[in-house]
């Protein structure tokens, strides 16, 4: 009789081409909050979470009547608790009215004008994992929760909720150069472009310039659709990038396109927060107010792209004290910081004074313009 048991060897091999059933289930469960659809997590218990992000009022009533007889909370991070006025350390649920209609349960998510007059209780475990994929899917920190019902739980992506912040440290494992060409640029012939992939599909990039010396000029730029494509005139993020490349045109150097929009909140959350700031927040607490950290950037991917390419000690254009903090704890050697000062304008004052006064970034040309 054939054991129905899976050898040492098989299971490697299942494992090599799928994935870990951890890893493989926080995909899922990343993709199903993308899509608006709710995720079954457990830990001390199961609960079903909801992402409040994209929700109207009949996903509200279909969510309400799969959980059935369940109390609803909304669990929101500790950011979001504190924005309301609220003691909080970690993630809390916060107690929702059973008749609470739609606009009262986005207010309490998002809204910087919202009474609080809610209770709050620690969130848990599962949805402290839930409002981390959350935030991996750039959706807001903020979720419906409830118990789960057996009945609606079998139909649902079901994810531990202690592997989700295994995952994270999964997708820079993951991360390996996809493809690269030759891509030549006006004033810089000998530049090519190397196409990096994660878990998750993910594509950050790399252009080299030259043949770059050790240590190699390094810039970390955070994609910004507005002011990289557009030429937005509210940040200075397209400037600076412009800065950057005529600095490796004349030496060589590396350019790192990284996918993390608005500090890292996604496109939609920094255009959330650019609301915010045109009622008078300014650009730190935009998105604290939605419940983000003021920058939820992870620079070990950085770091893993560097390494792959070899470059194990680097000279940093940056004005961003965390950049080189967060390279040197992820093993890189950073050799010296080299200022990228772009032009201050009407539009973008506040926001750079914000970046230098709260954020600790180096723009002393501010204080001269």
């Amino acid at each position: 009789m054939e054991s129905s048991q899976m050898s040492d060897t098989e299971a490697t091999d299942v494992s090599a081409l799928f994935g870990s059933p951890d890893e493989v289930a926080v995909e899922r469960g990343l993709a199903e909050f993308r899509a608006g659809r709710p995720v079954l997590f457990a830990a001390e218990r199961e609960v079903i979470a909801l992402p409040v992000d994209g929700l109207d009022a009949a996903r509200l009533q279909a969510f309400r009547h799969a959980c059935g007889s369940a109390l609803l909370q909304l669990a929101v991070s500790a950011r979001r608790a504190r924005a309301l006025g609220l003691e909080a350390k970690a993630p809390v649920a916060l107690a929702l009215d059973p008749d609470a209609d739609l606009d009262a349960i986005l207010a309490l998510a998002a809204d910087a004008a919202a009474t609080p007059g809610v209770v709050a209780v620690p969130a848990g475990p599962a949805a402290v994992a839930a409002i981390d994929l959350a935030k991996l899917a750039h959706r807001l920190p903020a979720l419906l929760m409830a118990d789960a019902d057996p009945g609606a739980a079998r139909s649902l992506i079901r994810v531990e909720a202690d592997a989700v912040a295994r995952f994270r440290r999964h997708l820079v494992d993951s991360l390996s150069i996809a493809a690269r060409s030759r891509v030549p640029l006006d004033g810089a012939e000998a530049a090519q472009c190397v196409v990096f992939r994660d878990a998750i599909g993910g594509s950050p990039a790399a252009l080299i310039v030259g043949e770059p010396d050790f240590p190699v000029l390094v810039r970390l730029h955070s994609a910004c659709l507005t002011g990289d494509v557009f030429g937005s005139k509210r940040c200075d993020c397209g400037d600076q990038l412009a800065l950057a490349l005529a600095r490796v045109k004349e030496r060589g150097g590396v350019i790192l396109y990284l996918e993390q929009e608005g500090r890292g909140v996604g496109l939609a959350n920094k255009m959330r927060a650019y609301q915010l700031q045109d009622r008078g927040l300014d650009t730190v607490d935009a998105n604290v107010t939605l419940g983000f950290e003021d920058d939820e950037r992870d620079y070990r991917l950085a770091a893993r792209m560097l390494e792959l390419l070899g470059c194990s000690r680097v000279v940093l254009l940056t004005n961003n004290p965390a950049k080189p903090a967060g390279l040197a704890g992820a093993g890189i050697e950073v050799c010296a910081c080299m200022p990228l000062h772009a032009p201050v304008n009407a539009e973008n004052r506040r926001y750079l004074t914000a970046k230098a006064m709260r954020a600790g970034h180096r723009l002393d040309h501010l204080w001269r313009s």
